[in-house]
């Protein structure tokens, strides 16, 4: 393939013979593009190793794009066409081809592959579609699907043109509707924490890799472009203690209303010899965005740790459940049981929980997460138990969770990284959702009389990867160090929803626990796993006619599915009292191509809580596609406005509202008073600009 073509009998396509080759079909549209001075790519003839790449003669060997079968090289600006000669006289290369970029746009390169798809008019029939398939060098690959006479076409080595010029070609002829190459272009990331350590997280977001099944995480990067949590949004933990001065728990606001029961202090910290089973639960849901350590499922939301004694009777579930009501928690997350294997919950202790779970937060409810338990038992049920060490359980054995089963609580099992159910997991019809977790033999441990008890063991090696948490600083803890690399059960799955479940109330904190739970459930991923459990043999890895499976409940967490759905239940126009805002009327030069950009502030004196936002800008620039604008709330929260989507406009008169763009629902729920400012940064040179004005307005 090359770039001639004589098409003299060709009807006229109204873009100029020497522009064919820059002009993109894409969604009806006609994109301008520039050849990049100093890369091109080839595709090998037979497959070639990364050494071999590096050892050709006509240019730097840079990267594979493995999707398209193509290689990338660098060149000097000079060399690149005697470059692209050289290898394509080469018996290694099908083909070569320039690397494009879009104007106005260059840090967007494009790539060609092989293909360009054709949809025909409907009256075109087989014969004419093969004619002009013919003509152009094109070899039919495949129909696509749900769309009439519409087809994928091979360009072959007998084709006198790149897919982007014979594109240009069939968009004149009457029989084409469409015509579009088929192109590469790097696929724009979803955000990510700058914390260090995030990229072990992988139950957070993943791209594939050792022991990791596609889509075992919780589509978190994709939620946090909408949130990534408020303050104003209270996990509480409750569990054995906390080491509150890890660098993931620090934060202005982080740390809310701590509580130890055990110690009947305000300082819930671990002794020396505690592993600290708490500071791992609670990094996972929380740990702070901070440039350091990780990210927990909802940094930006604050963390109530509360100190369990150790000990469940009614008075200590009481006064977990009542501090974390009276203290303003939103979401209570549990991941400990009884140590027994039936368990029933008292009236008082079930009272507490519903208490809970429908007069918390103001009436709407707090979301209650209970873990199901480590011991691949049912929840709730009976089993025929044989082989515990000193016959502790035997025959036929009712198994009871009494906290996993109440009705008001949101119920965890554990899936793995593969997508598959924990070993250890509990399951049954109380089930209401799973969460990633790691792998490992089935365990209930009972302490009696100085002996540990434990239930037969699994032979089979398992697999699965563990999850990376916060652990105590310094030696004490799991692991030496700050974090641990193994953390799991369903004791870590939990936090993992609790951190879900925060982020929904970030973007609506109107929803009621009820609505939470139903959302959670209606918006998880229905994985499957087919295989028989390792220990019992038993197979409840599908869904009934219900949508339940007895192994994941509902199906696994889905965050960005989940913060989606509540979005849409919020309620078209917020209720507010009033409105209460300002506006800056100096005018402020941008800097030209300066990543520090320019703040304009605004200053709130009023202290009520945020319910609606509406910022309105005023900016001139001679090439607005430079900027992007941000609003920072007064406790440094950013969100992102305008990106680098404006092209050539110069004038911006724009009005920024919750129903326009979610994102600003993440400052929801703020305290109104402090400086609020606009942030505008110019990432191009040449182009000039300035910020006319901004108003806000807060409905409060």
């Amino acid at each position: 393939m090359n770039d001639r073509l004589n098409s003299s009998d060709f009807p006229a396509t109204g873009i100029p013979a020497n522009s064919q080759g820059l002009i993109l079909q894409r969604g009806g549209e006609e994109l301008i593009l520039e050849k990049v001075s100093d890369r091109f790519t080839v595709r090998p003839a037979d497959d070639l190793s990364p050494q071999q790449l590096s050892q050709v003669s006509w240019g730097s060997w840079r990267r594979s794009i493995p999707n398209a079968q193509l290689a990338l090289f660098t060149v000097a600006p000079t060399q690149l066409e005697s470059a692209m000669t050289e290898a394509r006289d080469s018996d290694n290369v099908a083909f070569a081809s320039h690397v494009y970029q879009i104007k106005d746009s260059p840090a967007t390169r494009v790539y060609l592959t092989d293909q360009i798809t054709i949809q025909f008019a409907s009256w075109v029939d087989a014969a004419k579609i093969n004619s002009i398939a013919t003509t152009f060098g094109l070899v039919l690959s495949k129909p696509v699907p749900s769309l009439p006479n519409t087809f994928v076409f091979l360009v072959s080595e007998q084709a006198q043109a790149n897919p982007i010029k014979i594109a240009n070609q069939l968009i004149s002829f009457p029989e084409v509707v469409v015509a579009e190459p088929n192109i590469v272009v790097h696929q724009q990331p979803y955000y990510q924490p700058r914390d260090p350590l995030y990229p072990q997280q992988w139950y957070l977001n993943h791209n594939g890799g050792n022991q990791l099944a596609n889509g075992s995480h919780i589509a978190a990067e994709q939620a946090w472009n909408i949130t990534r949590g408020v303050r104003s949004v209270v996990v509480a933990v409750v569990d054995d203690s906390f080491d509150l001065n890890h660098p993931d728990f620090q934060g202005s606001g982080k740390i809310v209303a701590p509580r130890d029961l055990k110690e009947n202090d305000f300082l819930p910290l671990p002794n020396e010899k505690e592993a600290s089973h708490g500071t791992a639960c609670a990094g996972i849901a929380v740990a702070e965005e901070n440039g350091t350590g990780i990210a927990g499922v909802a940094p930006g939301c604050a963390l109530m740790p509360i100190r369990s004694t150790g000990f469940l009777d009614d008075e200590s579930v009481e006064e977990i459940f009542n501090w974390a009501v009276e203290k303003g928690a939103s979401i209570i997350s549990c991941s400990w049981g009884a140590s027994a294997i039936y368990f029933p919950l008292s009236l008082r202790q079930r009272a507490a929980i519903t208490r809970a779970a429908t007069k918390g937060r103001n009436g709407k409810g707090c979301i209650i997460l209970f873990a199901a338990g480590n011991a691949n038992r049912p929840v709730s049920g009976s089993m025929n138990e044989q082989g515990w060490q000193k016959i502790l359980v035997k025959g036929e054995t009712k198994w009871l969770s009494g906290f996993a089963v109440h009705p008001d609580v949101v119920t965890v099992a554990a899936s793995t990284s593969l997508n598959k159910k924990a070993a250890y997991s509990n399951w049954g019809a109380n089930i209401s959702v799973c969460a990633p977790s790691n792998n490992a033999p089935p365990g209930m441990w009972f302490q009696q009389e100085g002996y540990v008890y434990t239930q037969p063991a699994i032979a089979t090696a398992l697999s699965g990867r563990g999850m990376f948490t916060t652990d105590q600083v310094g030696a004490a803890g799991y692991e030496p160090g700050d974090f641990t690399s193994n953390f799991g059960g369903t004791s870590s799955a939990t936090p993992v929803v609790a951190g879900v479940a925060a982020l929904v109330l970030s973007v609506n904190p109107d929803l009621t626990a009820k609505q939470v739970k139903r959302i959670l459930e209606e918006t998880a991923d229905k994985i499957v796993d087919l295989e028989p459990d390792l220990q019992l043999g038993r197979r409840y890895g599908t869904y009934d006619e219900n949508g339940h499976s007895q192994w994941f409940g509902y199906g696994k967490v889905n965050a960005l599915r989940a913060v989606q759905a509540a979005q849409k239940l919020r309620p078209s126009t917020l209720s507010t009292n009033g409105q209460i805002g300002g506006g800056n009327n100096s005018k402020t030069s941008i800097p030209d191509n300066d990543p520090q950009g320019i703040k304009s502030a605004i200053a709130i004196s009023e202290s009520s809580l945020v319910k609606d936002i509406q910022v309105s800008v005023n900016i001139t620039h001679e090439f607005l596609g430079d900027l992007e604008i941000y609003l920072i709330a007064p406790n440094n929260h950013l969100v992102l406005l305008q990106s680098r989507i404006l092209g050539r406009r110069s004038e911006l008169q724009a009005t920024y509202t919750v129903r326009s763009h979610p994102v600003l629902a993440q400052l929801l729920s703020l305290p109104a008073k402090g400086r609020w400012q606009l942030w505008v940064i110019d990432y191009a040179p040449q182009d000039i600009g300035k910020i006319n004005s901004w108003e806000l307005t807060l409905g409060i």
